[in-house]
């Protein structure tokens, strides 16, 4: 029976204080992803939840405590929904923070008490593999989608970057957290000290030997590609009005394919041969293909999608994708019959928009022929869509994006990150172009390339890309890191299934 509400427990506390602490507790790792980036925190801040957990006073203690903490994560990461989503973004929060309960349970199973060696050494590879799975389930689409995955915060970080050619961010996630359990050993149980170090020598000699030895994309040339970002103000009519000017203003230089942001036009090009003959225009006089963004109705479709079309010196050339990983609340509202009281309280979506029914490689005409896999928005966040584009034989990932309603949040640059990741896991070279910014190019390594576009510009930027040969490890081998995990979860707990029956067999 657990203590009653406000009762102590020794060494553990009152639920009144160790609740809120567990909750700032989780909110901790935020900091270490844009704006902030803080990178190196991700290595030591869940030490102080983990210390938490372990210390709890019953197993449903625990399980609270992962619940909050994980709540307190969700709330930190997605801060900047709050205009949007008002109350609502607090109930999320609770409900997804329940995904850590279980969590909670195999950290305190682990690592409560006065663990042996054993005990200890199983904790380094358990406590990161439990984690691996809160993120995997909270991937899913309609729970929101893998944005704030722990690994994602390295993106900026070289070694790390290699790493995840190999196994992608979730290798990067389970590392970071296996770092977390040992310093959380080392620091209080003194049977941890010598399985904690030897935890703490493999990560290091993992990364280094990544570094040295993990394969590297070959190179393949170059190609000129410009974005172009019409930034923030005025009607749908000016941003058009901007986004031809900058884009004209591209003529002669080169460019082999122009890119423009996520809901850059209103109008389907494929219904409106007026705004089709425009652009035609615009992609004749700069010589480059041209990828837009509309925000419309499928030609001969009903209900709204977000939709690439490359548009050609003749006109569409009849290439065009449309994004099959929608917003939840902000561009549908799940299960709209139960939540559609979302809308009364922020500003969720009114209407549903129509999904895509598959992902899709256009050739560039204008650059001989590469191969681009398109990517619309938060698309971004979700490893395998890259992945399927690069083994599909995309040669170059273009991703169009809009955050102009969380202007002057983290939000911009927490999504520009997003693309370093998923360059490096695939060996391709990322384009992310925005409405408003942040826009950002990195090269086949997850390197930055050329000037980022930021929030306060409305411009275009010309950028010779690096391009790229060869598969690279995550691409071929594909999730071996979850699978990895599972396996890990499936041995300890049907170790722990076959010592209870022997247990029960030796009593009896």
């Amino acid at each position: 029976m657990d203590i009653p509400l406000g009762h102590r427990v020794r060494g553990d506390g009152s639920l009144w204080t160790r609740g809120p602490a567990t909750a700032l507790a989780g909110a901790l790792p935020a900091l270490a992803f844009p704006a902030p980036s803080l990178w190196w925190l991700a290595y030591v801040a869940l030490v102080p939840w983990l210390l938490l957990v372990r210390s709890a006073g019953s197993a449903r203690r625990a399980a609270l405590y992962g619940w909050w903490g994980g709540a307190g994560f969700m709330l930190a990461v997605h801060h900047w929904l709050l205009p949007s989503l008002h109350v609502f973004i607090v109930v999320l929060a609770l409900l997804l923070g329940a995904l850590w309960a279980p969590w909670g349970l195999l950290v305190r199973a682990l690592l409560g008490g006065a663990p042996g060696r054993g005990r200890c050494a199983a904790a380094l590879v358990l406590v990161p593999a439990g984690w691996l799975m809160v993120e995997l389930v909270r991937s899913w689409e309609y729970l929101g989608g893998p944005w704030g995955l722990l690994g994602a915060s390295q993106w900026q970080v070289p070694p790390a970057l290699r790493l995840a050619s190999l196994g992608g961010v979730w290798l990067l996630s389970l590392l970071i957290v296996a770092v977390n359990t040992a310093l959380a050993g080392l620091l209080t149980v003194p049977t941890a000290r010598v399985p904690a170090v030897a935890g703490l020598l493999v990560c290091a000699l993992v990364g280094a030997a990544a570094w040295w030895w993990a394969p590297l994309p070959r190179p393949a040339g170059t190609v000129r590609i410009a974005v172009v970002q019409p930034g923030p103000g005025g009607t749908p009519t000016q941003r058009l009005a901007r986004s031809e000017a900058l884009t004209a203003a591209l003529a002669g230089r080169g460019v082999r394919l122009v890119v423009w942001g996520e809901s850059s036009l209103y109008e389907d090009p494929a219904d409106h041969p007026a705004l089709a003959a425009r652009l035609a225009a615009l992609s004749a006089r700069t010589g480059a293909d041209l990828l837009v963004n509309a925000d419309a109705p499928d030609s001969g479709r009903h209900g709204i999608s977000k939709s690439a079309v490359l548009i050609g010196p003749h006109g569409p050339t009849g290439d065009r994708y449309a994004k099959m990983r929608l917003v939840p609340f902000g561009e549908y509202v799940p299960a709209r019959s139960v939540l559609g009281w979302a809308t009364k309280v922020g500003k969720a979506a009114t209407s549903d928009r129509r999904r895509g029914t598959h992902q899709v490689v256009m050739p560039l005409p204008a650059a001989g022929g590469l191969r681009a896999g398109p990517l619309v928005c938060f698309e971004t966040a979700f490893p395998d869509m890259s992945r399927h584009l690069a083994a599909d034989g995309a040669q170059l990932l273009v991703a169009q994006s809009s955050t102009a309603t969380f202007q002057d949040s983290w939000a911009p640059a927490q999504h520009a990150s997003l693309g370093a990741l998923r360059a490096a896991e695939t060996w391709r070279p990322m384009v992310h172009a925005t409405l408003t910014g942040i826009s950002a190019v990195y090269g086949p390594r997850g390197e930055p390339v050329g000037e980022r576009l930021g929030t306060d510009r409305s411009a275009s930027a010309v950028y010779d890309l690096p391009l790229a040969q060869g598969t690279s490890p995550y691409t071929r081998w594909g999730d071996w890191v979850l699978y990895g995990a599972v396996a890990a979860l499936l041995a300890y707990g049907l170790t722990g299934a076959v010592r209870a029956t022997v247990r029960r067999g030796a009593a009896g």
